[in-house]
């Protein structure tokens, strides 16, 4: 069984009369890539604090590698890396200054080390540049070069990709995999951008207004998020009929524009459009798709469904 790496148990925090979470219950396992996803608001930059110590719960425990005393966790976050809001730099240093003044803080050996990391992060031809006059992105990128100093065990990143471009997503996205992959290093991620969190989060939590809506693996999404086929017809009532005749047990809804999602379709896309041919119903529209990441968000979020 794989260790629990975070544990959060009826986590809640409160800001006076505001609460900004409540009673959440979050399980990160070692090896996970966890896409923490919300909207503004709904609690995911509070949690992330609380994970890295910038503030603590009004209720609940959090645990990091199964240590909960604060002197424990305090010890264990010193495993762990973090971007949070923003990166954290002295902006009058170069790039590589700012990391060596961070190695030398964190009593981490080998000057080396620097260099590594900013090939690693791509910024090594950028290394003399203060930090203050980079790019968004540069940015993004030099504060996940300061977060792996030390070699962490867990990365806690908070809108890494924010600012960058489609290269640098994909740069990103191909470090944070590999980092994943080789060094097995936990990863808790949060952004925006949901098709990017698809493609490489293998754990998702819903949070919408300080509640956690529901966990799901990337498997279980998958499985619960199959393939569905749109179709419009000029008779839908009529074609109603026919679908419940034809195919007895078919799953299906009615869209607010009359056309028919056809849940899981058992037959290809061709026999229902014959269905409506043969009975002389016109076809205004046929399309097969897959829920993805977003739609299934928005279901969670608007009619508070745990499911596609």
């Amino acid at each position: 069984m794989r260790e629990h790496v975070i544990e959060a148990r009826s986590l809640t925090k409160k800001y006076g009369s505001v609460t900004a979470l409540k009673d959440v219950d979050i399980t990160v396992k070692r090896g996970d890539i966890y896409g923490l996803i919300g909207d503004n608001g709904a609690g995911k930059t509070t949690f992330l604090k609380m994970l890295t110590g910038q503030i603590y719960p009004s209720g609940g425990e959090v645990r990091l590698f199964g240590a909960y005393p604060e002197k424990e966790l305090q010890k264990n976050r010193k495993r762990s890396g973090a971007i949070v809001e923003s990166p954290g730099f002295y902006p009058k240093l170069s790039v590589e200054r700012n990391l060596e003044y961070y190695r030398i803080q964190k009593g981490i050996p080998g000057k080396g080390k620097v260099e590594e990391i900013l090939k690693g992060v791509g910024l090594w031809e950028k290394r003399r540049k203060k930090g203050g006059t980079l790019s968004m992105g540069m940015k993004q990128r030099l504060g996940l070069g300061i977060a792996l100093l030390g070699e962490p065990e867990l990365l806690i990143l908070d809108e890494p990709i924010n600012g960058l471009d489609p290269s640098g997503i994909i740069e990103m996205r191909n470090l944070l995999l590999q980092l994943n992959r080789e060094k097995n290093i936990t990863i808790i991620i949060s952004s925006h951008i949901l098709s990017e969190l698809e493609q490489i989060a293998t754990i998702y939590g819903f949070l919408s207004q300080g509640w956690l809506l529901n966990e799901i693996t990337a498997e279980q999404l998958h499985e619960q998020c199959a393939v569905y086929l749109d179709i419009a017809v000029t008779e839908p009532e009529q074609y109603a009929a026919l679908l419940e005749k034809k195919w007895e047990g078919i799953s299906y809804k009615v869209l607010p524009d009359s056309s028919f999602r056809i849940k899981s379709p058992e037959m290809t896309a061709d026999a229902y459009s014959l269905l409506a041919a043969e009975h002389k119903i016109g076809v205004l529209r046929l399309e097969q798709k897959q829920m993805m990441l977003e739609e299934y968000y928005m279901n969670l979020k608007e009619r508070g469904r745990l499911s596609c």
